[in-house]
């Protein structure tokens, strides 16, 4: 029996879509809410980032809403269930780990994660074709290049170490800047050089697979530091009584180093 808090929940949802129901919700289709569920789950993912425990546990319960809001569409489609999903997913994790529920035995994260891919690649059809075969397609950039860079390295195609990665780094950089040149000479492409400064970012991203870290996190919280230090370099501007593009440059060099320390 579910939980009374899932029932009610999902009560709501069959009644925001219902015949008595909400315009905006009964016109929602799995393909429409799949995409509000992404936007819902970079707000969890600032949230968490944040620490902000309050923040949290309100968009775990946007996520949740869609999720259950996608498993009733289906449900009134007679495809399946939130009980058939849940017994799907306990099913696949039992499965998943071995050295927990069965007589196997691991002792290191590194192992446990290479096992978890032998035994996905086991279970996806299309990873008979290829070993990047279940990576999707859909994921942000730099996020779907770690995956890619990961199951290549699972197929033991990969550098033997850090330093060979950073190396490679070094050399897609001049190749960047040779058609760079090309390009301002008349003899390269637009196309050509996005393609060299791709090769760059997918290298780094390869240097942070190597250096344990997510480059999707790594940029975000980046990125989060520019906008605080370029928003107190703004403030600094404004409480002065000027305009930030009439401010000399040099000035604005003096107020960014400010806002860093």
């Amino acid at each position: 029996m579910r939980p009374l808090h899932v029932e009610r929940l999902t009560g709501l949802i069959r009644a925001l879509r219902g015949e008595k129901g909400c315009p905006w919700d009964k016109s929602q289709t799995p393909q429409s809410m799949a995409g509000y569920l992404l936007e819902e789950t970079y707000e969890l993912l600032d949230a968490v980032n944040a620490g902000d425990p309050s923040s949290v546990c309100e968009e775990l319960g946007d996520v949740l809403f869609h999720l259950l809001f996608i498993i009733d569409c289906y449900e009134s489609q007679g495809q399946f269930d939130l009980d058939r999903v849940i017994q799907g997913i306990t099913e696949k994790m039992t499965r998943r780990h071995p050295h927990v529920f069965g007589e196997t035995s691991l002792e290191t994260a590194d192992a446990v994660k290479d096992q978890w891919q032998r035994i996905k690649a086991q279970e996806k059809k299309e990873a008979r074709d290829s070993v990047l075969g279940n990576v999707p397609r859909r994921l942000p950039a730099l996020l779907r290049a770690l995956r890619v860079s990961e199951r290549a390295a699972g197929a033991a195609f990969d550098w033997d170490d850090i330093s060979g990665v950073m190396d490679k780094a070094e050399e897609e950089w001049v190749e960047f800047k040779a058609e760079m040149k090309a390009e301002a000479a008349g003899s390269g492409t637009p196309d050509r050089v996005a393609l060299e400064f791709g090769d760059i970012l997918f290298t780094l991203v390869n240097v942070a697979r190597f250096a344990r870290l997510n480059p999707e996190e790594a940029l975000h919280a980046a990125t989060t530091k520019f906008e605080k230090r370029f928003r107190t370099m703004e403030r600094q501007i404004t409480e002065s009584g000027k305009e930030i593009r009439s401010v000399a440059q040099s000035e604005k060099d003096a107020l960014w180093e400010k806002a860093k320390k």
